[in-house]
């Protein structure tokens, strides 16, 4: 950042500095501070303008100067057509030649950037265009690295459940490609994951996935990007960051999280209700063996070491909900015979 300032205010002296010799040289002394102001406003411009440019998009800074030009052209071509009226009157073609060019160059560059916007502006009438449009915005989700890398996404595109337009930024597809080349075969698998299942969501045949060039360059993180770009779109972000959730809510930004959506669709299990488990391994506590439910769920076996590597019978004493998950604890049954009639059994391999 530095750098960049110090390049700033050196070209801006130096422009300065060039309007002064330039104006000096062709005018007298006297009026040479003429050019330096001119230099100076010309640099500072300059230099607005290259800090703007950082900020927009290619793809938009192209349609923009690309709507544009036709603007112009189109100014010199009307202007052209229309000199044989105003022959009478030079200071009324004057005035006539500045607001056409004017009018006509904003027309250009707004239409141009409409068109990038959403290209069906071209093919829709106004009122099919805008709800188009306002269905696009209010149910275009983006999608994280989390969640993509994660797989559970594609299932879930497969089902149904989550309907709408899935944005993918560039910035994410460079993230992945990242973490794709990377020098560690636990990354790279990961990254190469996250291709193959945007490749996968990319084939269904009712699934619309956009790629969009909009970057925040003056933003370094990827998760404040998302948010970001959430805000711009009026977006909802999926993921599974449980940090990036929380940032996104305090912003304002709605998030679908695929980890809380798995654990409300978890099966509910009730004080009482017994289970039969496989013991796994041991627990954090002395005498304590740890069991998984199917969905993953970790299972804390009191006084259950003994039965380490074995199915056995337990009964649910309490359950822990928290937002990154379920913790149920349970004991080992110690009367089969009076609780298989007092309790449901829930069964879990």
């Amino acid at each position: 950042m530095v750098g960049n300032y110090a390049i700033h205010v050196f070209f801006i002296l130096f422009s300065t500095l060039t309007g002064y010799s330039v104006a000096s040289r062709l005018l007298d002394v006297g009026n040479a501070y003429w050019g330096a102001l001119i230099g100076l406003l010309l640099g500072g411009g300059l230099v607005t303008l290259e800090s703007f440019m950082q900020k927009v998009a290619v793809k938009r800074l192209f349609w923009g100067s690309f709507g544009f030009i036709l603007g112009v052209l189109a100014s010199g071509i009307l202007n052209v057509i229309v000199d044989p009226l105003f022959s009478l009157n030079p200071t009324l073609f004057l005035f006539w030649k500045w607001l056409s060019l004017l009018f006509l160059s904003y027309m250009g560059l707004f239409l141009s950037l409409k068109i990038e916007m959403d290209p069906t502006i071209l093919f829709l009438g106004r009122r099919q265009t805008e709800a188009a449009l306002s269905s696009v915005v209010s149910n275009s989700k983006i999608l994280d690295t989390s969640v993509i890398i994660d797989g559970r996404i594609a299932d879930l595109c497969e089902t149904g459940f989550l309907e709408g337009t899935y944005i993918i930024p560039q910035f994410i597809l460079q993230e992945l490609q990242h973490i794709a080349d990377s020098s560690d075969s636990l990354k790279r698998a990961r990254g190469r994951r996250g291709l193959d299942i945007l490749h996968r969501i990319q084939k269904m045949v009712d699934i619309d996935v956009r790629i969009v060039d909009d970057d925040f360059p003056s933003i370094r993180e990827v998760d404040s990007k998302i948010i970001a770009l959430g805000k711009r779109l009026s977006a909802k972000v999926v993921t599974n960051d449980l940090n990036l959730n929380k940032v996104a809510e305090l912003q304002g930004v709605r998030v679908l999280n695929i980890n809380q959506l798995c654990n409300a669709l978890k099966p509910v299990v009730l004080p009482g209700e017994t289970m039969r488990v496989f013991v796994l391994k041991e627990g954090k506590e002395s005498g304590q063996g740890i069991a998984y439910l199917d969905d993953g769920t970790m299972i804390v076996v009191d006084d259950a070491k003994r039965w380490i590597g074995k199915n056995i019978d337990v009964v649910v004493t309490s359950v822990l909900q928290t937002t990154a998950g379920r913790m149920i604890f349970t004991r080992v049954r110690e009367e089969p015979e009076r609780e298989r009639e007092e309790y449901p059994a829930v069964r879990a391999n």
